[in-house]
């Protein structure tokens, strides 16, 4: 039967692949196969597209173009990646997905809604989330964890946004949180990774009956 579909969004430096892993490791433990993606990428297309986008090469094309690229990238990542393992009933943990878009080409660069919802029904197609975690934290804290991160390399396409735009991010990723809540979890990410992991875990097994090692094979059977 169908596997769950997690995903993990946020503004730059909130954590998520750091919890992607996490929750891995954590439903690996109880007996669960686990596959573990990110966007944009996650696939070999996908992942071709995805030096095209943070770069920069593509910025001058304008926000439509940038949308249409990830919209394609999602499309060979949906079909190569996402839905095999679903079928395979594989839990798939997925770094950013069709909200990141949402945000930062519907929001930031300014794209009609009317086409961010044509192309991600397009590219995504049935393959919804079950359940999204935006990891929420201050955009001061998340780019200088950013920088850490990235150490002396040059900040990627859209780390270099301006702190109003990362701002303007954060948002709208709360606001999709309060417009959806039958997906969407909003997570304090401003604490330590460990902490932050146990909130996650918290709403992850209350949205998915995850108890016992046995009632959660019985869960992921279904």
């Amino acid at each position: 039967m169908r596997g769950r579909f997690i995903t993990f969004e946020g503004g730059e430096g909130a954590g998520k692949s750091t919890q992607v892993r996490l929750l891995a490791q954590r439903l690996r433990a109880r007996g669960l196969e686990v596959v573990t993606t990110r966007e944009p990428g996650g696939s070999p297309g996908a992942e071709a597209i995805r030096h095209i986008l943070l770069s920069g090469a593509a910025k001058p094309l304008g926000p439509y173009a940038e949308a249409i690229l990830f919209a394609a990238a999602r499309d060979d990542h949906v079909r190569s990646v996402i839905e095999p393992a679903l079928a395979q009933g594989q839990w798939v943990l997925c770094d950013r997905f069709a909200d990141s878009t949402r945000v930062y080409q519907g929001v930031l660069g300014d794209v009609d809604p009317r086409v961010i919802n044509a192309l991600e029904r397009i590219a995504v197609g049935p393959a919804r989330p079950d359940l999204t975690v935006i990891l929420d934290v201050p955009p001061e804290i998340g780019l200088a964890r950013a920088a850490l991160r990235r150490g002396r390399e040059a900040p990627d396409r859209f780390e270099a946004e301006t702190l109003e735009a990362h701002a303007r991010l954060r948002a709208a990723y709360r606001a999709i949180a309060e417009r959806e809540p039958e997906r969407c979890v909003l997570v304090d990410a401003a604490g330590d990774p460990e902490h932050v992991a146990e909130a996650v875990w918290a709403h992850v097994a209350e949205r998915f009956a995850l108890t016992t090692p046995g009632r959660q094979r019985a869960v992921a059977a279904l």
